[in-house]
């Protein structure tokens, strides 16, 4: 008699460690395939993507693609929402609507909702689930509902070198100037100058960088020692045991 085969007719059927495997490997394939570049961008048709860029798969909503420009070795993350136009298939005119620098990093969730023009200065690093909008709602009726009544939209620029902490929320309007920090969960308006530190809902200037006196107030913690060029990584773990003998006394 010949030999019995095993035989599954779906993943479902697969034993425990095997479809786990695979649908491991899947999903895997998946990323790298569904991935958007200048060289793979599927049927997004952006004003300009630059090189190196690549939006991770499985994107957010993206539509109004003419009208966003992405620089060069951006990092757009899983789930991240990119918008030109209050809806799809509108003609927002000869302009981009959405610029972002290159080195710009957008986090995962994150969402940039452009109504009006946003841009994003070269590196300019955003955590997970930060929100960015040229649109906010109106809520003048008070017997309309609010969803229902027309928004207000102002311009938004991000200038280059900021960070965004995890939750940080952009409003129309917002100014930031260069190497700005935005702590996490933070509500911003208005402008904000260079090398400050914002934190709060409504955001305020808790630090900035003052070139007589450095940080006011002063920084807590010192600053990272950079590591120097060619060190390894079994010079550096033994630099870290002997930082740790030290400390103990041994």
């Amino acid at each position: 008699m010949p030999k019995k085969q095993n035989t599954f007719s779906s993943l479902a059927d697969l034993p425990g460690r095997a479809a786990s495997r695979v649908a491991h490997a899947g999903w895997r394939w998946m990323q790298r395939a569904g991935a958007v570049t200048a060289r793979t961008p599927g049927r997004l048709r952006f004003g300009a993507i630059g090189a190196g860029t690549r939006l991770a798969f499985p994107q957010g909503t993206v539509f109004g693609e003419r009208w966003i420009r992405l620089g060069e070795h951006c990092i757009i993350a899983e789930q991240v929402t990119l918008t030109a136009g209050m809806m799809p298939d509108l003609d927002l005119g000869p302009d981009p609507v959405l610029v972002l620098g290159n080195g710009v990093v957008l986090g995962r969730g994150s969402h940039v909702i452009a109504d009006t023009r946003i841009t994003i200065g070269d590196d300019t690093f955003c955590g997970p689930g930060v929100y960015i909008t040229s649109t906010n709602h109106s809520y003048d009726d008070p017997n309309e509902p609010v969803g229902r009544q027309w928004p207000r939209s102002a311009p938004v620029e991000i200038g280059p070198g900021c960070w965004l902490g995890t939750g940080a929320v952009i409003l129309p309007g917002a100014r930031l100037g260069r190497n700005v920090v935005v702590a996490a969960g933070s509500v911003v308006r208005g402008e904000v100058p260079d090398r400050a530190v914002v934190a709060g809902a409504p955001a305020r200037v808790v630090r900035r960088w003052e070139p007589e006196t450095g940080w006011v107030p002063p920084l807590r913690t010192p600053a990272p020692v950079p590591i120097p060029d060619g060190l390894t990584s079994e010079q550096l773990r033994g630099l870290a045991l002997l930082a740790e003998a030290e400390q103990s006394g041994v």
